[in-house]
């Protein structure tokens, strides 16, 4: 890499040298210009692979990207091959560089198909000296699930600019798709469930403060694990099942089933018109997000003001801490004693009522997803003590904590066995036949 990055350079050496083998990608150093002023690739591999980033769009993105001051976060760009690259934007003394990461494949196609995808890029390459010499290296290209690759985006975003972020905040050309190249059996299916079952939940109460909770997602499962020989096509299925189910747990929370269904096709749609992997992702967290917001919107009222609202998202992003009264009419400017009037005219419960059942509501999603201790959850939403969070529970659930937990856990088994007695009776009527 140029000694233009200095402060980082060490840091992302040292990163290379840690990767698997197996996971080894390649770091390249772009001028504002577009000039490759570095890169750990191999010379005999450099002009081929920047070649296909220019023909599948990605060097007109990455201008784009370096020209735009507002675009601090990474940028993941991808392509109709499959094949995906991330850019990270360092600012040194007056000039501006990007460093691009890649490429790395989620799952690598089969010959055939990346054959006919490489020819529907550009007619001309099939007269070219590049496509067998590209065929060749992508069988050598890393093969990681996004989950991986973003953490590594992350890393290297660190590195340069002492910045840490979450993958949330991954942009993209319009970042994963969540195709997967983990065999089939590799994940732990309760994890994945539960994990699923948090996001889902955060959707139905309309929890703004989801970013853990997709974090932990992405870190289980990256998708649906279909068989196919189409990237795109698989990324394209994993994000339209997530938005029919993120769909149907918004109209559980309360959204109209005319709102609802008219935006999860708008999604859908919009999935199926991608032509690059590198859009799916950021279009997931759109939905995801949007979806969140419009039933955080049904929940909390049309007549709420807005000093009565920007409390309950501060409440909703703060179940971590200690949120008092006081904290609140300084946000929004009010006394002490009418905000509280205000909140509880409003919403039809006190201020810290409504603390409560915001806390419990989250300690019901961690019960259910997790298995961290009853003391453990009761510190992280900030309870004095276990036992005042075990009772304030009771008080609102009706039960212990352990109680909500069993319950929920024997809930899963009956509905597991019921589907076990369906698939059997179903396999006895198809032998039947």
């Amino acid at each position: 890499m140029s000694e233009i990055l200095t402060a980082g350079e060490q840091n992302l050496i040292l990163l290379e040298s840690l990767l698997p083998a197996d996971e080894k990608f390649y770091l390249w150093c772009f001028t504002a210009e577009l000039k490759c002023i570095g890169t750990s690739c191999p010379e005999d591999e450099t002009d081929t692979l920047l070649y296909f980033f220019e023909q599948t769009g990605g060097q007109e993105k990455l201008r784009n990207f370096i020209s735009d001051a507002s675009n601090a976060h990474p940028l993941l760009i991808g392509s109709s091959l499959g094949m995906q690259w991330a850019a990270v934007r360092h600012q040194h003394r007056t000039e501006t560089f990007a460093v691009l990461i890649g490429p790395v494949f989620y799952a690598l196609p089969d010959e055939k198909t990346m054959y006919n995808a490489v020819f529907e890029v550009n007619d001309k390459i099939k007269k070219g000296e590049y496509i067998t010499r590209f065929m060749q290296l992508c069988r050598h290209l890393p093969v990681i699930s996004y989950a991986i690759f973003s953490r590594y985006i992350l890393m290297v975003h660190n590195m340069l600019n002492g910045e840490k972020l979450s993958v949330s905040d991954i942009t993209a050309s319009v970042s994963d798709s969540s195709v997967s190249a983990e065999p089939a059996g590799i994940r732990n299916r309760t994890e994945v469930y539960n994990a699923e079952k948090a996001l889902l939940g955060m959707v139905r109460s309309g929890d703004i403060n989801y970013q853990e909770a997709l974090q932990n997602s992405v870190n289980i499962s990256t998708g649906v694990q279909v068989s196919g020989k189409d990237p795109l096509r698989q990324a394209k299925t994993s994000i339209i099942v997530f938005t029919s189910l993120v769909c149907r747990a918004a109209m559980e929370g309360g959204l109209s089933p005319e709102i609802a269904y008219s935006l999860g096709d708008s999604y859908i749609q919009s999935v199926e018109d991608c032509r690059d992997s590198g859009e799916l992702t950021a279009l997931s967290y759109a939905m995801y997000r949007d979806f969140i917001y419009r039933v955080h919107q049904v929940r909390t009222g049309p007549g709420i003001s807005h000093a009565v609202q920007k409390c309950c998202d501060y409440i909703q992003l703060s179940l971590n801490r200690k949120v008092r009264a006081a904290d609140l009419a300084a946000l929004v400017g009010y006394t002490e004693y009418y905000l509280t009037e205000k909140f509880k005219k409003e919403t039809g419960v006190s201020v810290n009522a409504y603390i409560r059942s915001a806390k419990i509501e989250r300690a019901k999603v961690l019960l259910e997803t997790t298995d961290l201790p009853v003391n453990e959850i009761a510190d992280r939403l900030a309870f004095n003590t276990p036992n005042y969070f075990i009772q304030t529970f009771r008080e609102t659930a009706g039960m212990t904590p352990a109680r909500y937990r069993d319950s929920c856990r024997n809930k899963d088994n009956n509905a597991g066995k019921k589907n076990d007695m369906m698939v059997t009776e179903s396999d006895f009527w198809e032998a039947d036949t």
